[in-house]
């Protein structure tokens, strides 16, 4: 009923190659392996126009025949047109979970940024424990994805062993770097202390008791660089100020004596510490323990005589039903480094090392003070900005 607008068919003679197979168990030569249609054998095959034969003119009918020998004879190579595959970029989280409001999230906004602006595929599993690392990573291996973003300084020794056993696959992980440097992984890395110096300043120029606190999630290097920025902000107000704010939770000259909630998802423990420290006299409060921090959040709220300084994103606006108690936030941009990443990966020029996030590059920064900025002076807010330009001129040095 479709023969009228039926120009041609391209057709599989399944029958010929079914024949061919049934001659060889009666001749007994049949064997295992692949029958294989093509011109030459009569296994595929154009059909004839029928009634619509006067469409085509017999020039171009002659030239596709044409054709047809050439292939047959093997002195055409047809044109193979290649498909532009879509990058596939998978993400393996920390044990904080992809809705942490913190550095997964924040990692995986750069993987959606790139899929809105760029066009790629993202993918992501979550670890429920660390015994899940091993496994994810596997499994995206095994998915063959263009780029593995993995999150987090506890996931680094997994990353390291399952780049060098697939040195063709890329790597990239936040919060963290090899030294020496892996060819296949692009380290993540933030100067957070920079802008956690800033957050000290202000918390000290802020604060109404003279004392502010903070407490870490675990005695790491990713930790401990923002309680150092932060004390050391606190400790220049005190130089500037001739004041003598006091730090809770942190001393970079004993470390051991450190407040941490040895976790970054149990939230009751980050409740405990906040209150702990504003029993102590504390008035503002930066933890630096992922979503245990909103448990400190929390307490924080409900005293209601205390501020909070988050971390990793901006809390006033991740965590909104907690922004009348964010002062501010010390971020660490990683939507902005992994999409950099990305953008290797996709343009040829990745390599292993690391990028770095600073004040300079806009990697780490101090989030605005949202509704609570009547709390600092004017003169104070200068006195910060002027600290951020002196650090980023070299100036100022926060370590």
């Amino acid at each position: 009923e479709y023969a009228d607008i039926t120009l041609t068919s391209v057709m599989k003679l399944m029958d010929a190659t079914t024949f061919q197979v049934i001659e060889s168990v009666i001749d007994g030569s049949f064997k295992g392996g692949d029958v294989i249609g093509t011109l030459a054998n009569n296994g595929v095959s154009i059909a004839p126009l029928h009634e619509l034969e006067s469409m085509v003119p017999a020039e171009l009918a002659a030239e596709v025949e044409a054709l047809k020998a050439e292939i047959i004879a093997g002195s055409f190579a047809e044109a193979v047109v290649p498909v532009e595959e879509t990058p596939l970029v998978c993400q393996i989280t920390d044990t904080g979970g992809i809705d942490d409001k913190s550095f997964n999230a924040t990692a995986w906004k750069g993987i959606t940024d790139a899929q809105e602006q760029l066009g790629i595929e993202g993918k992501y599993l979550e670890s429920k424990e660390v015994a899940d690392y091993e496994k994810n990573l596997n499994a995206f291996i095994e998915e063959e994805c263009d780029l593995i973003v993995t999150v987090g300084f506890l996931i680094g020794d997994a990353t390291k062993a399952a780049a060098e056993a697939n040195p063709d696959v890329k790597f990239s992980i936040v919060d963290y770097n090899y030294d020496p440097a892996i060819a296949n992984v692009t380290g993540q890395i933030f100067e957070t202390d920079e802008a956690a110096f800033l957050a000290g300043y202000l918390a000290a120029g802020v604060t109404k008791t003279g004392v502010v606190g903070t407490f870490g999630g675990l005695p790491i290097p990713t930790v401990t660089i923002f309680m150092d920025g932060f004390y050391k902000g606190v400790a220049k107000y005190n130089e500037v100020k001739g004041t003598d704010v006091q730090v809770l939770g942190w001393d970079p000259a004993a470390p051991d004596s450190g407040l941490f909630s040895m976790s970054f998802d149990d939230q009751q423990k980050g409740n405990e510490l906040a209150k702990s420290l504003m029993d102590e006299g504390a008035d503002i409060i930066m933890p630096v323990a992922g979503p245990v921090g909103l448990g400190a959040a929390a307490a924080i709220k409900e005293r209601g005589n205390a501020y909070l300084i988050g971390v990793d994103s901006d809390w006033a606006l991740t965590s909104p039903e907690y922004a009348d108690i964010t002062l501010t936030s010390v971020m660490k941009l990683m939507d902005a480094t992994t999409m950099q990443v990305i953008k290797s990966v996709i343009d040829g020029t990745f390599q292993g090392g690391v990028v770095v996030g600073t004040l300079a590059n806009n990697g780490v920064a101090l989030a605005p003070l949202h509704n609570l900025e009547s709390l600092a002076s004017a003169e104070l807010l200068a006195e910060i900005e002027q600290l951020k330009a002196d650090i980023i001129a070299g100036k100022l040095s926060v370590k």
